[in-house]
């Protein structure tokens, strides 16, 4: 296919020989298009006519390589709860290419379930329909959300079953967007083989897309190291404070740019309980929803164990002691980060020492109620006026509540700004409409049997989460009683 607004600049292919294997996607029987992001292919420069189309459909699904691609099979490492495998790598996924967008941002777009690569580790390489819906969904809500986020450009159905564990179920494909690929395990790759030269070359490259401000430093990789945990702690406060959950923290689900990939078994929380999960393969809580703070900083710590021979390679013992201060600032980066949100979500302005015992104050109370996460911080905005009544409701038991708001109104009267523009404040960063996990069941559960209108008018209430619509109130509910424990899967 002609170029369709393609303006490849493919520098991982071009300067990172060794660290990939050229592939090209598996030809499919029917490509077709199921969901093209119109939006998001006119912020990338792309022809959207030409794309939302037949010949589009067989470029996203990986069947046809537009002029100007590269497509590849990265390749990296990762720990999987915990333990390392040494090779991992784009098992079911490649990297079409690299295209500038209209704000001169560089975007990977990138396939995924387009195929058997040689990683794919005796696995079929292709995706379904529900997963990679479902990745559409809560991409595009993160987005909205204003969560850094790999995107979703479309889904493609490739007319072919795949068979799952349940049976044969219809294939399909994502096409993905991201400031890059590159993640804590692609370092792992290199480390794990002791190529010290590749890991000095994928940093320096990492440093030049990513961290550009440390080109040339002498100290950049200790530099680098710092970068990222402090985009990572920014990244996972804000997950906790929009309530989800990952499901799968692995080391080669973790973005060296600090955006969330990888949306297999995540979801949100309904009611507040740090031990929260919800993926079917965490037996142990590995990845639940309060531990996401600490997995990171174990992350980072597997990220900082590569760099040592770059940090310092004279003195292995130094490398250490500046890598470990980087990773035990990790805490406090994630702390500052987190409350500066849930100031916000509070309504507050200023700072005071105070303000984390009554953040925390009101987290316990919610974990004592469970009580819907989304909907109280919601609601809170209404109680500005010394109304809490809506707030009140939401709780069985109210009593723990009604001893923490007079606290939270005494700190409210010490701070600054009418009562209007708080509201307007907080409305603007606790959403209304969240990806419930009853809703998005639904929605794909409908698109399998061919029913997309639920999965439409899903995305269409997500896009603009801050702004209550009236007759979208079935949206804004948690999960109904005999909706039941809640379990996602991987998809794989």
């Amino acid at each position: 296919m002609s170029t369709a607004g393609f303006q490849f600049d493919n520098t991982y292919a071009r300067e990172l020989e060794g660290f990939y294997v050229p592939w090209k996607g598996a030809e499919v029987p029917a490509p077709r298009m199921i969901r093209f992001n119109r939006p998001l292919a006119d912020q990338l420069g792309l022809d959207t006519e030409a794309l939302d189309s037949e010949a589009g459909a067989a470029i996203f699904a990986g069947h046809t390589a537009p002029e100007g691609a590269v497509p590849l099979a990265m390749a990296y490492a990762g720990h999987q709860f915990g333990g390392f495998s040494p090779q991992l790598g784009d098992g079911r996924a490649l990297l079409l290419g690299e295209v500038i967008d209209t704000e001169g941002k560089r975007c990977d777009i990138h396939l995924k379930g387009s195929g058997r690569t040689p990683f794919s580790r005796g696995g079929d390489g292709k995706a379904v329909l529900g997963p990679v819906l479902r990745e559409y969904i809560i991409g595009e809500a993160m987005h909205a959300l204003g969560v850094p986020t790999t995107r979703a450009l479309a889904a493609v159905a490739t007319g072919e079953q795949v068979m799952r564990q349940d049976g044969p179920e219809p294939g399909a494909v994502l096409a993905r967007v991201a400031s890059s690929h590159l993640r804590v395990g692609t370092f792992q790759f290199f480390a794990a083989r002791g190529e010290t030269e590749r890991l000095r070359q994928l940093a320096d490259y990492a440093i030049a897309r990513h961290y550009p401000e440390l080109m040339g430093q002498p100290d950049r990789y200790l530099g680098l190291l710092k970068a990222v945990r402090d985009r990572q702690a920014a990244l996972i406060a804000q997950w906790m404070l929009v309530g989800f959950v990952h499901g799968v923290m692995n080391t080669d689900n973790m973005t060296i740019s600090g955006e969330t990939i990888d949306y297999g078994p995540c979801a949100f929380i309904d009611g507040y309980d740090p031990a929260t999960v919800f993926s079917s393969i965490d037996q142990h809580g590995r990845y639940a929803y309060g531990n996401q703070p600490k997995i990171a900083q174990w992350n980072l710590a597997r990220l900082a164990e590569t760099l040592l021979d770059l940090i310092n390679p004279e003195d292995s013992d130094d490398a250490v002691r500046e890598a470990s201060d980087v990773v035990n600032g990790f805490p406090l980066a994630y702390e500052r980060a987190w409350l500066s949100g849930m100031r916000l979500k509070l309504g507050l302005t200023t700072k005071e020492d105070g303000d984390m015992e009554l953040a925390t104050g009101f987290l316990a109370v919610l974990e004592t109620q469970n009580a819907d996460f989304t909907r109280v911080f919601r609601s809170l905005s209404s109680s500005v006026s010394g109304d809490a009544e809506a707030t009140r409701a939401l709780f069985d038991n109210p009593a723990g509540f009604d001893v923490w708001l007079p606290l939270w109104q005494a700190r409210m009267e010490r701070d600054e700004g009418p009562a209007e523009a708080r509201v307007q404040a907080m409305n603007r960063v606790n959403p209304v409409y969240v990806p419930r996990n009853h809703m998005v069941e639904a929605a794909l559960a409908s698109a399998t049997k061919g029913d997309l209108a639920p999965f439409e008018q899903l995305l269409t209430v997500l896009e603009d989460p801050y702004t209550e619509r009236p007759g979208l109130e079935v949206f804004a509910l948690g999960a109904p009683s005999d909706f039941g424990p809640y379990t996602t899967y991987c998809g794989t």
